[in-house]
């Protein structure tokens, strides 16, 4: 029990910031859309917190290619928050292109030119994947450097062989089958990273706050890889099952409803990963948003009311901040389990089970 009182406070201490770092400008009533989806949505650089109602953000690396044959460009983004850079500017709210980058054309219309800026969330990606590469190679240093038959790792490498055995033994073994070990590299993986960026997205100070798996694009690729390694993977019998299942006849030929379904399968496994992942994270998001937010809305009733719902807006959030720590957890358990079980059921050989 004083293990666990410890760490609620730690963590408290650690995510106490957030209502600072989300706080908008005290003379500009609070826009509910804006702050909501601007602490969640990617950007061209990356904003930090305000000061004096002066927004202090790290801008970040442009990258254009225009398509009225103005060439390559590459710039900061801090020539977009000057009004524009060359034609190059970010799109008003009206525009059908809001928030992202357009030139503008001789005629005065909007251009979307091909966009491939360093913006937020692929700089926290980067980020987040050099955290997750130091703890591997520290890990695996430390089992070069000792005898683990002899010596029992502990902190974080101890924590490290924890789950990747948890995973390992409960998740892929189980899973996938007897040829489970071709697949663990990907499996664990796609299980850390998830987490690791899981958890950097509730970090309320940089280098964490980066919406990355609450982006449907990121969420999408991950449920590609899947996609792939099943379809690649699977045996003669997984595309038996598709094209030819063990059904009447008369529902495979000569119209093929039931290879026309098992067909509508393949694609919706991945669609679930996808969603499934990123609305869980991106609600999680909203949630401790939308707590905070109460601090602000209450400004004008009065210091009993404000003072009163703020303490427990913040008590709130950082309960729903620590337990978002357990959600991310799940999310990637679930991702990674639910991956495990489209691989086996892709290598699934009914003979050798009879046999």
């Amino acid at each position: 029990m004083r293990r666990f009182v410890n760490v609620f406070v730690l963590l408290s201490l650690f995510l106490l910031p957030l209502p600072l770092l989300a706080a908008p400008d005290e003379d500009v009533e609070l826009d509910m859309d804006e702050y909501l989806f601007g602490h969640v949505r990617d950007s061209y650089d990356w904003h930090v917190t305000t000061i004096n109602g002066k927004p202090v953000s790290i801008p970040l690396p442009v990258i254009v290619i225009s398509k009225t044959g103005g060439g390559l460009k590459v710039f900061s983004s801090r020539h977009l928050e000057e009004g524009g850079y060359e034609g190059f500017r970010i799109a008003p709210s009206d525009s059908k292109y809001a928030g992202k980058i357009v030139e503008i054309a001789p005629d005065g219309s909007e251009v979307r030119p091909w966009d491939f800026s360093m913006t937020k969330n692929v700089a926290g990606l980067l980020i987040n994947s050099a955290i997750l590469l130091l703890i591997v190679l520290g890990t695996a240093r430390w089992y070069r450097k000792h005898d683990a038959r002899e010596e029992v790792p502990t902190g974080g490498v101890g924590l490290m062989e924890m789950l990747v055995t948890m995973v390992e033994d409960d998740i892929i073994k189980d899973c996938v089958g007897p040829d489970y070990r071709k697949y663990s590299p990907y499996l664990l993986t796609a299980f850390f990273f998830i987490f690791v960026n899981n958890l950097m997205g509730i970090v309320p100070f940089f280098p964490g706050g980066a919406n990355v798996t609450g982006n449907i694009a990121v969420t999408l690729v991950l449920a590609l890889f899947t996609f792939f390694t099943v379809n690649i993977f699977g045996n003669k019998h997984y595309w038996k099952d598709i094209l030819w299942p063990d059904v009447p006849t008369w529902l495979k030929a000569p119209l093929p409803l039931m290879p026309l379904i098992e067909i509508l399968g393949m694609f919706t496994k991945p669609f679930s990963l996808m969603v499934r992942l990123f609305a869980n994270i991106l609600a999680g998001h909203f949630m401790i948003l939308g707590v905070v937010a109460v601090i602000f809305l209450t400004a004008k009733m009065g210091i009993a009311i404000n003072g009163g719902l703020s303490a427990v807006a913040v008590l709130l959030g950082v309960f729903m901040d620590c337990l978002e720590i357990l959600v991310a957890f799940i999310q990637a358990y679930v991702f990674t389990m639910l991956s495990a079980v489209f691989i086996g059921l892709s290598r699934q050989d009914p003979e050798a089970e009879t046999n």
